[in-house]
């Protein structure tokens, strides 16, 4: 429910803080003393479209907060946890509004796009107004407020599932058909690609392969010829080796002469015979690690020129070559055997829409019966509200078959007769605007029990009518009040005497200045009010007589509820 609304230099108004209760609140006072401007600035928090001109004149910019306090599993928290916004125990709506037009937006006090707050105002209140495109004056809502008065949620659902298998199918059916089209068109391609990567056969990773090997083998002979030279030197007859080992027989003969002076030339050239041996064992493995097994460059050259020249006219990398490969064949495949595989999508396309058709031809007649009590509940309604003649109707009509959905195939549609031999048609085209505000009255209090937004706001409901048909009017808007919080704007004294809370606009002279204040009526302040909405400027003591008899008379009946 709406708890606080705030607002700051909007038209007349420069400070204004409102706390509202449950039930039933009404908004009295003259014409022109500002109760539209309450309205446009709750509306102005609620995401409506701003005017620079609800600026107050010499301010620089108007502001309006509204706090609303909804109650658990209201759908307002999973959307502000859809768009990650702080939850706190109440839910405060702000608006900003520049005197140059330029506006932002706030959800407890994160900033964020006016769409956003509309979207949010709208789960919270609803105003039912001549002009206003929203609620039951919004067609597209109609259909789900039949479901939701008929309990069709069950139903709903299970066309909603019906729909997602189908429209599933049908995607999976509508791709296979591109693609056999798609191979058809180049099926010649395909046969002589597929002919010839299965004759190149290329492996993943293999022109790395290629290139190093290509670069081993291109090294190979002058390698091989350094190593075949290096054996010569040091183990030909005239090598290293040789001459270590004629050095270390010379010395061994005269050593044993020299006193020990040739000990350390002798032990020397023994290690160096030592190694001379160890790097001949070395170059004739490395000699045998050269065996190439037959390779030669040119054909390694040849493999890998072919890979890539494949792969520059595919226009891939040559490591996906494998890869298009597959997917190749797959298309050849699908070409070849899509006549089978296009039939059995069909199927499956096809049972999927008779499952849906089955599940929407259910919720259909299931909703004609929910027509048929909400018409019988909203005509009970009208002829106590002065629409004796009139006649509503939920029309349900089907949808062509392009617009089947999720909702299933039928149009649903409020319309209106307000007279008999007269053709039926939207709300808004046929009623005028105080019959407008009375079928809205009759349809709420209808669908009342099946609502989800907490707060209703009704604009001149009793317009255009007194006496009993006024009275009508407020015993409907208290039955009301018991589901929803309920705020009216009013002529009708019937319907002020009936207010859980009484609120009276006016406009006042300050400074030379005009501003508009709001003040909540105490029980004096009530009957001075209602007496003057019975006799006008001048209050007489019978019009506050009939005032405390329209009072009692609310007690009353609010007793015996």
């Amino acid at each position: 429910m709406l708890t606080d609304l705030s607002i700051r230099d909007v038209v007349l108004i420069d400070r204004l803080d409102l706390d509202f209760t449950p039930g039933l609140a009404v908004l009295t006072g003259e014409t022109g003393a500002g109760k539209s401007i309450l309205l446009d600035s709750l509306g102005l928090a609620l995401g409506r479209r701003a005017d620079a001109k609800l600026v107050r004149p010499d301010a620089e910019k108007a502001s309006v907060t509204a706090a609303f306090r909804p109650p658990e599993g209201h759908p307002v928290w999973a959307l502000l946890d859809e768009h990650e916004i702080a939850p706190e125990d109440q839910v405060t709506l702000k608006r900003v509004l520049s005197a140059d037009g330029r506006s932002k937006a706030f959800v407890n006090d994160s900033p964020c796009g006016v769409g956003l707050l509309k979207q949010i105002g709208e789960t919270l209140v609803e105003i039912q107004g001549q002009f206003d495109q929203q609620g039951l004056m919004d067609a597209a809502t109609h259909i789900r407020m039949l479901d939701a008065y008929g309990r069709l949620g069950g139903d709903v659902r299970a066309v909603r599932a019906a729909h997602d298998l189908w429209r599933t199918a049908e995607r999976a059916l509508a791709d296979a058909r591109a693609g056999a089209q798609k191979a058809r068109a180049e099926e010649e391609f395909l046969r002589y690609a597929v002919d010839e990567l299965d004759r190149l056969a290329p492996k993943p990773g293999e022109e790395g392969e290629l290139a190093d090997k290509r670069t081993f083998l291109q090294s190979a002979e002058q390698i091989t010829e350094a190593i075949n030279q290096a054996l010569e030197d040091i183990g030909g007859s005239e090598g290293a080796e040789a001459r270590i080992m004629a050095a270390q027989r010379s010395l061994d003969r005269i050593a044993d002469k020299a006193g020990g002076r040739l000990d350390d030339a002798v032990s020397a050239l023994g290690r160096a015979a030592v190694e001379a041996e160890e790097a001949l064992s070395a170059l004739n493995r490395a000699g045998a690690d050269l065996d190439v097994g037959g390779e030669d460059v040119e054909a390694v050259e040849e493999r890998l020129f072919a890979l890539r020249d494949a792969a520059r006219k595919h226009q891939v990398p040559v490591d996906a070559l494998p890869g298009l490969r597959e997917e190749l064949s797959g298309r050849l495949q699908l070409l070849e055997s899509g006549e089978e595989t296009l039939s059995t999508l069909e199927k499956e396309a096809a049972r999927a829409k008779a499952s849906y058709k089955r599940a929407a031809d259910a919720l259909s007649a299931a909703r004609a019966k929910a027509a048929e009590a909400l018409d019988d509940a909203v005509n009970r309604e009208l002829p106590p509200l002065k629409l004796e003649k009139a006649r509503f109707t939920t029309e349900i009509s089907a949808l062509q078959e392009t617009d089947w959905g999720p909702r299933g195939t039928d149009r649903v549609a409020f319309t209106v007769r307000t007279n008999p031999g007269m053709p039926a048609g939207p709300l808004d085209k046929i009623a005028s605007g105080g019959e407008l505000s009375r079928f809205l009255l009759a349809i709420k209090v209808s669908l009342a029990e099946v609502g989800t937004i907490p707060t209703l706001v009704f604009d001149e409901v009793d317009s255009g009518v007194g006496g009993a048909t006024a009275a009508a009017v407020g015993e409907r808007l208290t039955r009301l009040s018991e589901r929803v919080q309920l705020l009216v704007v009013t002529h009708s004294p019937q319907v002020a005497a009936r207010g859980a809370d009484h609120w009276r606009v006016a406009k006042t002279e300050r400074g030379g200045q005009m501003s508009t204040a709001v003040e909540r009526l105490d029980d004096g302040a009530r009957r001075e009010e209602i007496a003057r909405m019975l006799s006008g400027a001048e209050i007489t003591d019978e019009a506050r007589a009939a005032a405390d008899r329209l009072r009692e008379g609310a007690k009353r009946e609010g007793a015996g509820a």
